[in-house]
């Protein structure tokens, strides 16, 4: 969300300084009912939700990244080895809650290795904090992270798929100009 609402709200208000925005979490098992029932006017989704009368459209493709707090025992470092990775005390984002494996640990398998996570947060929000205050490790979206001087960055050290985000409308705002508007401004800011 912070790498798409801060400079979405940045550009709205310097164009539409009057303008008012919820943002909300969503639940992507409700979010087409909302969009429906006009409770939501458009989402951030990953691109595999797909749902009749909604349209997407692609903002940016992001790559994950290791972040430490900046004076971690690793920071001084250059890369970081897939050994160290695997042993590192680590936190992860499970956004139905209390999950401690994800795309990271599915390609960890794919080598016959795992990691040791001890800490699952259910949004990437809280996450620089925490690791600001620990010495945790978390695999997380690079524009998450890429201009927080608290945290020091890793090249995963191993291939890890990234996600596209995804912005979703309902069939009733599609052609609204004003709707439009809206949308074109959060591509445009997410460039």
């Amino acid at each position: 969300m912070r790498a798409v609402i801060v400079p979405f709200l940045r550009v709205l208000k310097q164009r539409a300084p009057n303008i008012k925005v919820a943002v909300l979490a969503i639940n992507e098992n409700a979010v087409q009912h909302q969009l429906e029932q006009r409770l939501l006017d458009f989402a951030l989704v990953t691109p595999d939700f797909h749902a009749p009368d909604i349209h997407a459209k692609a903002l940016y493709d992001e790559q994950y990244v290791c972040a430490v707090r900046h004076d971690h025992p690793i920071a001084k470092q250059n890369s970081l080895s897939l050994e160290q990775f695997c042993q590192l005390e680590q936190a992860l984002v499970s956004y139905h809650g209390g999950s401690f494996s994800g795309v990271t640990d599915d390609a960890l398998a794919k080598l016959g290795l795992s990691r040791n996570v001890s800490l699952s947060v259910q949004n990437f929000i809280v996450l620089p904090d925490l690791l600001a205050q620990s010495d945790l490790l978390a695999v997380v979206p690079r524009r998450l992270v890429s201009n927080l001087p608290q945290l020091k960055l890793f090249e995963p050290p191993l291939a890890i798929q990234g996600f596209t985000k995804t912005l979703i409308w309902h069939e009733r705002t599609h052609r609204d100009v004003a709707y439009r508007w809206l949308r074109e401004l959060m591509a445009e800011a997410c460039q």
